[in-house]
Parts: structure tokens; sequence; C-alpha cells
């Protein structure tokens, strides 16, 4: 589908438009139309979405409309992304979460596409690893499901490098990472928005309690939703006593909690 946007509007490089149920944070259930965009410096051993994380040479992006799946180019205006989004939706306009890969490598593309969505809301879904870009793309976002990414979990970034991407790197250890994640709380606290804490196996249930520590001090009213890591990529799913535990670790620091597995996942959908 051809654009009239000019060639200065920001870019992104979308992986896939696709409607389907959320399946994670504080709108698990709801029908969505989800904008998965290419790109993500992180190496989270859980990622269920490593296909996300480079930018081919010429990539492709998967429109899956109700009549069947098309490709186009990757490389899409707000208005392109936009139009897109029209095409995947079944019925009457839905809510839009833009994921990733990373979306807040592309925050200029992010904010021009909020007043391309109508009355659509916007939900950003972010690992929390770029709070400039954040702070710069938070007027555009009804929602934003923010990461509190254990350092323990996560191998070496390795950055994208891209002259349209952020310039901002991704924190490179627990010190940088604490450093990120202080930030973004304080950015999203009082605002529409929740904390996902993935908890793997193998872990003590103290090893969480400094992330708990941080929303405590810094955004006390942000709804904490613990989920337990699905086994993906050698990681080891969390027993039940850990999960309990670092339930009531957050309950214990009077934080709003929910548990909640990726429900996608057990509906067998995107």
């Amino acid at each position: 589908m051809g654009t009239s946007a000019p060639e200065s509007s920001p870019r992104a490089p979308v992986l896939e438009v696709f409607s389907s149920i959320q399946g994670e944070g504080a709108f698990v259930g709801e029908p969505q139309v989800f904008l998965r965009l290419r790109g993500c410096p992180l190496r989270c051993r859980w990622c269920d979405t490593p296909g996300s994380w480079t930018l081919p040479s010429e990539p492709t992006a998967r429109i899956a409309r109700p009549a069947g799946a098309r490709r186009d180019d990757a490389w899409a205006t707000p208005f392109q992304a936009a139009c897109w989004i029209a095409e995947v939706e079944p019925g009457a306009p839905r809510t839009v979460s833009v994921t990733g890969g990373e979306p807040l490598l592309w925050p200029a593309f992010v904010l021009g596409l909020k007043p391309m969505l109508g009355r659509r809301r916007l939900h950003l879904e972010t690992a929390g690893a770029h709070p400039r870009a954040l702070d710069l793309v938070l007027p555009a976002c009804d929602h934003v499901s923010l990461d509190l990414k254990p350092d323990f979990d996560l191998d070496p970034p390795v950055e994208l490098a891209h002259p349209r991407a952020t310039p901002e790197r991704a924190p490179r250890d627990a010190a940088e990472w604490a450093v990120a994640r202080t930030e973004c709380l304080r950015l999203v606290a009082g605002r529409d928005a929740c904390g996902k804490l993935v908890v793997s196996g193998g872990h003590p249930a103290e090893a969480f309690a400094p992330i708990l520590d941080e929303v405590e001090r810094h955004a006390s009213g942000l709804l904490v939703v613990v989920q337990p890591a699905s086994p993906v990529g050698g990681v080891e799913a969390p027993s039940q006593e850990l999960v309990d535990a670092v339930a009531e670790m957050a309950r214990d620091r009077e934080l709003p909690v929910r548990v909640l597995p990726q429900v996608h996942r057990l509906l067998g959908i995107p």
C-alpha cells in the first residue's frame, strides 16, 4: 500500500502487524492489534521473540489481514503503519500495542504514530533499557508496560548501531540496570502503567528483592505483574514456591501485585 507521507517522516522497521489477545500485563485478555518492531540490543535468555533482535539488509513486514497475510517493505512511516493496523483489524478499532524487539529504539516513530491512530489507545511494551527515549515518547502513550529486568537473566547486549535508531545504549551491568530501572520507574510513577517482573527458576526469591525495593521507592502505586518464565531457550520455569515468595515480597512492600503467566502461550495464539 502506498503512502503520501513525506520522506522526512520518521520510519521504523516493522516485523509484523496482527490482531490477537493480549497475553501479558495489566490488560491481559483484551483483544488488541500488535505492531511489532524489529531490533533489540538485549539478549534476555527467556525471550520468546529472538527473531525480532536483528535487522536484515532488506527486511519485510508481515501484515496478517483477515483475508490472508501478505508482505510489504518493513521500513514504515507512522501513516503506513496506521494503514496496516486498520487492515488487520477484524472489526471495530482496537487498542494498539507497540512491541518488539524494542520500540524505544525508534522514539520518533512512536511519537508520530499516536496522531495517526484516531480514537485507538496506544500501549507501549518496553524493556525499560532506554529511559531518555521513554521520556520522549510518554506523551504519546496511553499505557506503558515496563519490564523490570533482572540483570542476572540477561546476556551482554548487542547494540543495533543503525543510523535511524536512538543513540542511547542499553545497560551493560547490574549497576547500569539499576540506574535505568530507577529512571524509568520515576517516569511512569502515577501514570497508567504496570511493571512486569519475569521470574525464572534457579534463583532464590531474595534475588528479586532489589527490584521490588526500587519499585517501592520510586513508583509505589505501580501494579507489579509477576510473570513465571516460560521454559524456552533452556531457561528453567520457576517453582510455585518461588513465584509465591516473590509475590509475597511485593505484598510486604504494599505494592499492588498480580501473578499472571503468558496467557497467549496457554491459548496457543500469537
